[in-house]
């Protein structure tokens, strides 16, 4: 008999979501994937959808997305998850069908693939972390990394000149037409997660009632890879990733 069992239902304050299984993570302290994997869990099973859903893991940190979540899982190449996502959904339109997605998959190699399937209006939701480094492979820049700030392959900090600016890609997927919801969420705050979760129920329900493509964007802490604990991850990710990428809705139709 499990504690859920023996706690009546009037008195019971949290679970475990029931799609989340019991492997331990792998992800390091204070990182924000946890937080947003719940979180997925709580709305597909909340919606009903959990013998209808499909996930689409990337190459990244975000891979092994599927070792947390009981539902059904695709592996795509890397940046290639949109492009599966879209043969999933055209194959088997009446699935939830989503992409979980890191800065350097979606916005790098990813690019293209990202942009074509939102220009299309694919009936997908895209879940999109956005640490503005990459993780899993040492450290290094992303599209996505800040004017200044150090990672492995720009020690002294991301130089314009150089490196070019940090790419705000879903300011750029708002202005296409086939996007019907492009938002920019984070983890970090009970009232951050509420709204999170909240928008992510919006990105699934587009989805099923065919409304195009909903991106859900995550501004995320990546203390191992910014050197930081996890408490100053979440603070530096305040004073300095949401004045570069703002917290709100950058299309809600």
């Amino acid at each position: 008999m499990n504690i859920n069992e023996i706690i009546a239902p009037e008195n019971l304050v949290y679970q475990k979501p029931r799609l989340m299984n019991d492997n331990p993570m792998h992800y390091c302290p204070g990182c924000s994937h946890g937080v947003v994997h719940k979180l997925v869990a709580e709305v597909v099973d909340e919606m009903g959808l959990t013998e209808q859903c499909i996930g689409i893991a990337p190459v990244g940190c975000a891979v092994f997305a599927y070792n947390y979540l009981d539902i059904d899982w695709q592996e795509a190449a890397h940046g290639r998850a949109p492009a599966l996502a879209t043969a999933v959904k055209r194959l088997l339109p009446d699935k939830l069908v989503f992409t979980y997605q890191g800065d350097g998959d979606l916005a790098a190699i990813g690019t293209a693939e990202t942009i074509h399937a939102c220009n299309r209006g694919e009936n997908i939701t895209i879940i999109f972390i956005n640490n503005a480094i990459y993780g899993m492979t040492g450290g290094q820049m992303a599209p996505t990394t800040l004017l200044n700030m150090k990672t492995a392959t720009c020690p002294y900090g991301r130089n314009e000149q150089l490196n070019g600016y940090p790419l705000k890609i879903s300011n750029l997927l708002a202005q296409l037409d086939g996007t019907c919801l492009v938002t920019r969420q984070a983890v970090h705050t009970t009232p951050a997660i509420k709204k999170a979760k909240k928008m992510l129920r919006k990105a699934f329900e587009n989805s099923m009632e065919g409304k195009g493509t909903s991106i859900v964007e995550i501004v995320s802490t990546c203390a191992s890879g910014w050197k930081m604990t996890p408490d100053d991850a979440n603070k530096w990710m305040e004073n300095n990733m949401f004045p570069m990428y703002p917290l709100g809705d950058l299309k809600n139709i």
